[in-house]
């Protein structure tokens, strides 16, 4: 079965919400297709080892969850998949089943250095369930190549290899005050006046920034929404306002800065971990891969988008990040993925499965 096959075959099952049919198929798939112990956890994560279970583990990591589908990416029961101009499309051919394909390929065909694990999460589009829960019973490979993209960061076409990437905190911050007439403004307290010296605050905050691979990786942090308010008459008791802050490795913004403001509360509602890998000998065998695998010389480089691989690294793995997607490509309603791409990946995948652990 070629990667382009089994990549359609991935794409077609329609997984945005219930992953259980596409989790199915792989599970089915790897007990047919490898000797290797297969196993299905509660939450639907599909986990497969061979190799020595004595030695350092190195996983291939993916996720076959999607967003929603457009329309046009839905035919009766099933997801388009179509093959154009050296390019498939169809949701989740880019985010990320053609990775999850490359790497059961190469899970199949590899005769691992040590202990192989492959594993293919549920829920990392909504913020990590499957990966959080595999941790959480114990899931923990030395090492993890995540197959999310890659592509196209030193320079079109080419796969690079990302050794770091951004986190995502979201958080609400809330203003107190108290109600009343806006004719006797002075006998209330305006939450929104409040909500704005917090704005202040945070526009005034010095983003985090972290040096890797001799480039500076900047978060950011943005107030994106705000809300307060019942009528034109009325001083308003409440405002709140939602931030949206992007993290690197070992530093955040220090919003909680907020919070010694009077009325103001501050909480977090999401907090998706950044990554960077600290083995640079694991970097340098899986670049070593990548540039066996394609013409073109790949680099390491940082990506800006979380990963399941942040929740990995937190958990003690060292990671990096090494797939077909290119930049702009996920979430689309004309995703797509290269077919070229697909197989250099299938290569280098089998390629660090057969050297690593040295």
């Amino acid at each position: 079965m070629s990667v382009v096959e089994l990549t359609r075959d991935l794409v077609s099952i329609p997984s945005f919400e219930d992953e259980t049919a596409a989790g199915d198929f792989i599970a089915e798939w790897l007990r047919r297709e490898t000797d290797a112990d297969v196993t299905r956890d509660e939450v639907g994560n599909v986990i497969a080892r061979k190799g020595d279970s004595t030695a350092d583990s190195l996983a291939l990591v993916g996720h076959h969850d999607v967003v929603e589908p457009a329309s046009s990416q839905v035919a009766g029961e099933e997801y388009v998949a179509e093959e154009r101009d050296g390019r498939l499309y169809g949701r989740g051919t880019a985010d990320m089943k053609g990775a999850v394909a490359a790497a059961m390929l190469a899970f199949r065909d590899s005769d691992p250095a040590g202990e192989l694990v492959f594993a293919s999460f549920v829920g990392e589009e909504v913020g990590g369930v499957g990966a959080r829960h595999a941790i959480d019973e114990g899931f923990a490979p030395e090492y993890a190549v995540v197959g999310e993209g890659s592509t196209g960061y030193s320079s079109p076409g080419v796969t690079d290899v990302a050794v770091a990437h951004k986190g995502r905190r979201g958080s609400t911050i809330t203003a107190h005050g108290e109600a009343a007439h806006a004719s006797e403004a002075d006998a209330g307290e305006n939450a929104i006046y409040r909500a704005t010296e917090a704005v202040s605050l945070v526009r005034n905050l010095e983003p985090p920034a972290v040096e890797v691979t001799g480039e500076t990786l900047e978060g950011s942090v943005v107030v994106t929404e705000i809300d307060g308010g019942t009528a034109m008459n009325v001083v308003p008791d409440r405002c709140e306002i939602t931030v949206d802050e992007r993290t690197v490795p070992g530093k955040r913004a220090p919003l909680d800065r907020v919070e010694d403001l009077e009325g103001v509360e501050w909480t977090v509602d999401q907090d998706l971990p950044p990554m960077r890998c600290d083995d640079e000998d694991f970097a340098a065998a899986v670049l070593e891969a990548a540039d066996g695998a394609q013409s073109a010389t790949p680099e390491l480089v940082t990506k800006p988008h979380a990963t399941d691989a942040g929740w990995l690294a937190a958990a003690g793995t060292e990671c990096v990040v090494c797939g077909p997607a290119e930049p702009g490509e996920a979430h689309t309603d004309t995703e797509s993925v290269s077919i070229n791409v697909l197989e250099r990946c299938r290569e280098s995948y089998r390629s660090i499965a057969e050297t690593w652990p040295r």
